[in-house]
């Protein structure tokens, strides 16, 4: 019985010596700090305009919800859609562009007589300038869907400051959130200092 009870006090770890840095009250306390600061210089770069919309309390509660890394892999995440997203609409205008180029080549190799061709030429110029307005009409409309994507994943991340919205100074203003997280997510928090 003695031994029993002498393994069982031998196999306890103590909690005591486990320390996660991530439950510290003062090592949050010192990020919050460390987050704050930077967020207020970056602040006080800002035009005028945009620092007047841009309260203590956001900066406050955006210092607050990056405690946690899970928002800048979520910002860092977005952005690499954003990228992707960005080179296949690029990719599809081209296209729209060469097959453009292709049907005038095509005519001029059909069309022998030179009035017939710039008549036909100045119909397709005509025809391809409405195409192409249409094309980025559609590529803006995916472009603006986009970013009410990224808006609306931010806002159900907590993020303060972001919700789906068409105002610009709104968009403007969540850019400039966006920049502050990115140069944030550069910088290293040195948790012993």
């Amino acid at each position: 019985m003695e031994n029993q009870t002498n393994l069982e006090e031998k196999s306890e770890v103590p909690t005591s010596t486990v320390t996660d840095p991530f439950s510290n009250q003062e090592y949050l306390q010192r990020k919050l700090y460390f987050l704050l600061e930077h967020l207020k210089k970056m602040h006080s770069d800002l035009p005028e305009q945009y620092q007047m919309r841009i309260s203590y309390d956001l900066l406050a509660g955006l210092a607050n919800s990056l405690l946690n890394d899970t928002i800048f892999e979520i910002v860092k995440g977005l952005m690499e859609i954003q990228h992707v997203t960005e080179a296949h609409l690029m990719q599809v205008r081209e296209k729209v562009e060469n097959d453009h180029q292709l049907e005038v080549k095509q005519w001029e190799s059909k069309i022998q007589d030179p009035e017939e061709l710039e008549h036909i030429i100045a119909l397709m110029k005509i025809k391809h300038g409405k195409n192409m307005k249409e094309t980025d009409m559609k590529l803006v409309l995916h472009l603006d869907q986009k970013v009410k994507d990224q808006q609306s994943t931010l806002e159900k991340a907590g993020v303060p400051g972001f919700y789906v919205t068409d105002n610009p100074k709104e968009i403007n203003i969540q850019m400039y959130l966006l920049d502050f997280i990115l140069r944030l997510s550069r910088i290293k928090f040195e948790s012993n200092k």
